[in-house]
């Protein structure tokens, strides 16, 4: 096993590697159960989408492990999953069997601009002061995660601000709403809240005391401490549920779905529709892009994970021969494989972050990540019991870690520090690693036309940059 993940060499153990592995799991453990709930939204049967979950996260971040050797775990994106459900099947008026259909085409376009060195290409061409407003960025967003799940934060809105609702069985299931929204702290007068707090004073504590394990230990105490404060109710938990058959029943309504009648066979039949089917799969796959590209960058710099080698072989080597090389592919085939079993995009997920901050350094913590998917296929119900406010403290503090990577950015030099900015801003306030880079590309480009500085915007960037502004022009006008 040393042999093969090359542990010594990565300077970690295998112990390190399963915590790392556990944490990482834990701290995206959710997409399980919150993945099928929006999805299920759009009309897909919510059994089938829950085994799907499982099934593609599994595979894509077994494929990251084994081939690429890198502790990334992977499963269907949250936002890819809002906008197929909310804009692509309830907004444009698809069904979700053409949304499947383009999400692999979308797999099957990242596979090519991989294979042919364009989204390794997009990669060097990131100026280096992005490239560390990205790794802080991460730590925004990572740390707004948290802090959100773990409940600190409220927000109010003006209802002459909300834009839309969407209603099912009578209940609110989705309100968009613009600037007149505001967030605040939270009262402190819930168990949930309580226990939140309880739990990042824990985790900071054991972290700044460099207990080994700190992360996933201050997962375990505040979920059983979880149990005595209410927070979870083990009565409620239905431990001999096996909800197996009836997913495997399901997944058949799904599975292929992509490419049915319904699916890949009607897309294109409206020949009126094919431009905004075609502008609609550049949506999905900018998105998909510039999270994967994001995170590896943003964690990947920091902790080795990527040595210089490695960034080099980026631009020089052919083939796969290196770990930037094998992990872009592995996250490339993931979405398409996602697609054929019933799941929208499936990319590198953010959190990995927290099992990389627990020492993970190789492909073994995304094993363990895809074996414990593959487990709680089974044991679901167990899963459940880790509430968000046990898993919450651990993307915090990692977010904190993460923004280390802003003290290299000289913010007295505005020019610099603009698109810095921008960038790593936009990453927490719009949920989004790929809305960050963009902003970051688009005020990087105006700085550099206005101050006769033009040669030193790559051809790539010139076209990435022109890409997210036709994006962001079709999303208006869909």
């Amino acid at each position: 096993m040393d042999n093969f993940f090359k542990l010594k060499e990565n300077g970690t153990t295998i112990s390190t590697e399963i915590m790392a592995g556990f944490t990482t799991f834990f701290a995206m453990s959710y997409i399980l159960f919150v993945n099928p709930a929006i999805l299920s939204l759009s009309g897909m049967p919510f059994q089938a989408v829950f085994l799907a979950t499982i099934i593609s996260s599994a595979i894509g971040t077994l494929v990251m492990g084994l081939f690429a050797n890198v502790p990334y775990a992977q499963a269907p994106g949250m936002g890819l999953n809002a906008f197929f459900t909310f804009t692509v099947v309830m907004g444009l008026g698809y069904t979700w069997e053409q949304g499947l259909a383009m999400v692999f085409l979308c797999g099957m376009i990242n596979i090519v601009i991989t294979v042919t060195k364009f989204r390794k290409l997009i990669i060097k061409s990131i100026p280096e002061s992005l490239q560390h407003a990205i790794g802080g960025g991460i730590g925004i967003f990572v740390a707004y995660v948290g802090l959100k799940n773990i409940g600190f934060l409220q927000f109010t809105s003006d209802a002459n601000s909300i834009i839309s609702s969407s209603v099912d069985n009578g209940k609110v299931t989705n309100v968009v709403s613009n600037g007149g929204i505001v967030p605040a702290l939270a009262n402190f007068n819930n168990p949930a809240i309580i226990l939140g707090l309880i739990g990042l004073i824990i985790t900071s504590i054991l972290i700044v005391k460099q207990v080994r394990g700190a992360i996933l230990i201050g997962i375990i105490v505040t979920s059983v401490i979880a149990i005595p404060m209410g927070v979870v109710d083990l009565s409620q938990v239905n431990f001999q549920e096996n909800s197996l058959g009836s997913s495997i029943n399901e997944l058949g309504t799904t599975f292929g779905a992509a490419f049915g009648p319904k699916g890949m066979v009607s897309l294109f039949s409206d020949t009126s529709k094919i431009p905004q089917v075609l502008l609609t799969i550049l949506a999905f796959s900018l998105s998909d892009i510039f999270d994967t590209i994001g995170t590896f960058i943003g964690t990947g710099r920091r902790t080795g994970i990527f040595s210089k080698e490695d960034e080099a072989a980026v631009e020089d080597s052919r083939g796969f021969k290196s770990k930037m090389d094998k992990a872009l592919f592995s996250d490339a085939i993931a979405t398409s494989a996602g697609a054929i079993f019933g799941t929208s995009n499936v990319t590198t997920f953010v959190e990995s972050a927290a099992g990389i901050g627990a020492g993970g350094r190789t492909g073994l913590t995304s094993v363990v990540v895809a074996i414990l998917f593959l487990l709680s296929s089974f044991l679901s119900p167990i899963v459940s019991v880790v509430p968000a406010q046990a898993t919450a403290p651990a993307l915090i503090l990692v977010g904190v870690m993460m923004m280390a990577s802003f003290k290299e950015i000289d913010w007295v030099n505005l020019e610099e520090a603009i698109p810095a900015f921008f960038t790593s801003i936009f990453m927490g306030l719009c949920y989004s690693i790929s809305y960050g880079i963009a902003a970051g590309f688009v005020f990087y480009v105006i700085i550099k036309l206005v101050t006769g500085k033009r040669k030193d915007i790559s051809p790539i960037l010139w076209v990435v940059t022109l890409l997210f502004v036709i994006n962001f022009i079709v999303i208006a006008i869909l």
